[in-house]
């Protein structure tokens, strides 16, 4: 097992071989994000995503099980900015045939792992809706707090929608990392 994978799930970057499975997921899953997402729906958008994945500043993993390598979800590290400020936000979303069976549970360790070992970020912020209780949830598990409220934050499925800013420091996951341990 290597520093990107569990038991239960692996993590590895997109590939254009990904689009067709990755975008039924994304269909499926529709009811799902209603609200919450903007999920990706054609080629164009996916073969986009794949080459943003190539860029300094934005990395893209799929969160893949290992009993039959589907992807279950993934997670984007985007607008990655180093000097002095070492940060980046953090956005995830697990697959409606996934959903409430702890995939995302599994995989947000090793995510925060490769945030802070890998690209040996600082910080990392993610960004929910107030009435988003599963996500919100799993970043409290992962050792995120709260940091503040944000109105109108983001514009999803055309409405600008109210955030809560959660974060984890590098500090704050090796703290919580060895209380769990």
């Amino acid at each position: 097992m290597t520093a990107h994978s569990t038991p239960r799930v692996y993590l590895r970057p997109p590939t254009l071989r990904d689009c067709a499975e990755f975008l039924a997921r994304n269909r499926a899953s529709a009811r799902l994000y209603r609200g919450l997402a903007s999920p990706m729906t054609s080629r164009r958008m996916f073969t986009e995503y794949v080459a943003r994945c190539g860029r300094p500043d934005y990395e893209g993993l799929l969160v893949c099980r290992h009993d039959d390598d589907a992807i279950a979800g993934c997670a984007n590290v985007s607008q990655i900015v180093r000097g002095g400020f070492q940060s980046a936000y953090l956005g995830y979303q697990v697959f409606a045939p996934y959903e409430s069976q702890g995939y995302m549970t599994a995989a947000l360790p090793l995510v925060l792992r490769h945030v802070f070992r890998s690209l040996r970020l600082h910080r990392v912020e993610a960004n929910i809706q107030p009435g988003n209780a599963r996500s919100v949830a799993l970043v409290k598990r992962a050792g995120f707090r709260l940091e503040g409220y944000s109105l109108r934050y983001l514009k999803i499925a055309g409405r600008w929608r109210d955030h809560e800013r959660w974060a984890i420091t590098v500090e704050d996951w090796r703290t919580s990392r060895q209380r769990r341990a």
